[in-house]
């Protein structure tokens, strides 16, 4: 099984921020804003913004004079020790901001050894997760977690998978056709969010946007009850600008 490697706007801003990241790193002592432009060539602009979500996140910071240093989580994350936790950890904090910034549960996905996993999530109260009726593992064919890993796979993986587990009907919008799912996948284009409109269960619409990182694929999606379906695109776009960070922590 291959990945498909099609770029997406986070993709970009990650190698972007890690170039910062390492600029930053050489230059122990800090690095001004003028500087940084300088040597990673990367218009102001550009950079204020990357430095902006650089400060939020923790893997930089200015000391007093304005200068940037590394920051706590680059110095956690960068650690042999505890790296595992310290990404955990990490990957919780963006994810609860995530979610009370599009107002949804918010998780995060990986296909491990040829299955859907959802490896974190971020709800509450106000914003429950999805009820899970039927394991994920076994119903990608209709959740837009499913659809966005196997939308990163060749052809033959997404065929591998859907011979492994056939796809079922769980409602009345269900893609149950192996020749029409397969055909919307490979229609799908990496930048736009990939949508479950009532497929997996009654009452609740998803959205999700790739994530791939190394040899790995990856996404980042949301859940909404039925009455927020008004919300879905919005939310959706707004997780798309915002998963620099998440990508940025699996990469580093």
């Amino acid at each position: 099984m291959a990945l498909r490697h099609e770029p997406t706007a986070s993709y970009h801003s990650v190698q972007d921020a890690l170039r910062v990241l390492e600029t930053v790193a050489r230059r122990g002592t800090g690095i001004n804003e003028t500087e940084l432009a300088r040597e990673t060539g990367i218009a102001t602009e550009r950079l204020t913004t990357l430095l902006r979500m650089l400060r939020r996140e923790a893997y930089v910071e200015q000391i007093t004079d304005g200068a940037y240093v590394t920051g706590a989580a680059f110095a956690r994350l960068g650690s042999a020790d505890g790296h595992r936790q310290a990404l955990r950890d990490t990957l919780q904090r963006t994810l609860d901001r995530l979610r009370d910034s599009v107002g949804a549960a918010v998780y995060l996905s990986r296909y491990v050894d040829g299955e859907v996993s959802v490896t974190q999530y971020a709800d509450s109260p106000a914003t429950p997760k999805v009820n899970e009726w039927v394991d994920f593992r076994y119903s990608a064919h209709a959740t837009a977690v499913g659809k966005s890993l196997l939308t990163q796979l060749d052809h033959e993986g997404r065929r591998d998978h859907l011979a492994r587990h056939r796809p079922a009907r769980l409602t009345s919008r269900t893609i149950t056709s192996d020749r029409l799912l397969l055909s919307k996948l490979a229609a799908q284009p990496p930048t736009v969010p990939v949508l479950d409109l009532q497929e997996y269960a009654v009452g609740t619409v998803c959205a999700a946007v790739p994530l791939t990182a190394g040899s790995t694929a990856g996404c980042l999606a949301l859940s909404l009850p039925l009455e927020h379906a008004h919300r879905l695109r919005r939310a959706a776009d707004t997780l798309n600008r915002n998963a620099t960070p998440v990508l940025l922590s699996l990469a580093i």
